[in-house]
């Protein structure tokens, strides 16, 4: 046996236990969404992190009937969470949630077709239809969210980042210190009648998504049986319904003069 045979083997030694359990996990994720029972439980996971979201942003955004101050606060709050990491961490998270919701939805449909044969029922193939509609509005919400965060974000397009135009005046005056006027940037941002009609046809397909989305994922995680399953669809319609009555209730009030 030579020198370098004993002395110079490929790779750091400290490196030989990693590897194996970087394939092991790879392999493992990758069988996991390979599998349809995987795809199905990130899908009802996600959609249930998207659902509780829904709720929490919407409860937050119907403080702008309360107010500038409040609304304001409830804005410096969120900024300032965690020294202001928190608000990223959130973002960052839920854009995950979102692309993995679409895609483990796009790869069931794509393994759902094709695995279908010509002699299925009627009752599968009208399953089918209401999931290519789930898709579409799925991606029309994902068009939405983009748009949103490009709006009220990015702040691309506007001039909400113009100190002169979007500093709450009256905190200012009270306490001295800067803080941005997050209410007059909603104020002003449903103003524009295209924006307003974008936003609920976006909240629509969002709702009609709710609709089934909810009872989907009581029926992933096991919790739908025939007794529970009247009352889980009419918790799917009702849920849907608040949550389309809060959203869409804010810019159809500013359009029609609050705040302005």
């Amino acid at each position: 046996m030579s020198f370098s045979t004993v002395y110079f083997s490929p790779g750091p030694v400290a490196n030989r236990p990693f590897k194996p359990a970087m394939n092991a996990i790879t392999r493992c994720l990758d069988t996991y969404w390979s599998s349809s029972i995987g795809k199905k439980l990130i899908v009802a996971i996600t959609g249930l992190v998207l659902v509780l979201f829904l709720g929490g942003h919407m409860t937050g955004n119907l403080l702008v009937f309360m107010g500038q101050e409040a609304f304001n606060d409830y804005a410096q709050l969120l900024h300032h969470l965690l020294h202001g990491a928190g608000i990223w961490i959130a973002r960052i998270g839920l854009l995950v949630a979102v692309a993995l919701h679409i895609a483990a939805t796009i790869a069931l449909t794509r393994q759902n077709k094709a695995a279908r044969k010509a002699y299925e029922y009627q009752a599968t193939i009208q399953a089918s239809k209401s999931s290519r509609i789930m898709i579409w509005t799925g991606l029309t919400i994902l068009a939405f969210v983009i748009y949103h965060l490009l709006h009220f974000t990015v702040r691309a397009g506007n001039e909400y980042n113009n100190p002169a135009l979007y500093t709450d005046l009256a905190y200012k005056a009270a306490t001295g210190d800067y803080r941005q006027n997050a209410w007059k940037m909603v104020i002003d941002g449903f103003s524009v009648w295209y924006v307003v009609l974008f936003y609920i046809v976006a909240m629509t397909m969002l709702c009609s998504h709710l609709s089934h989305g909810v009872g989907a994922i009581f029926q992933t995680l096991g919790l739908r049986s025939k007794k529970s399953a009247s009352a889980i669809d009419l918790i799917s319609k009702g849920y849907a319904a608040v949550i389309w009555i809060g959203f869409v209730s804010i810019p159809i009030a500013i359009l029609c003069g609050y705040g302005r």
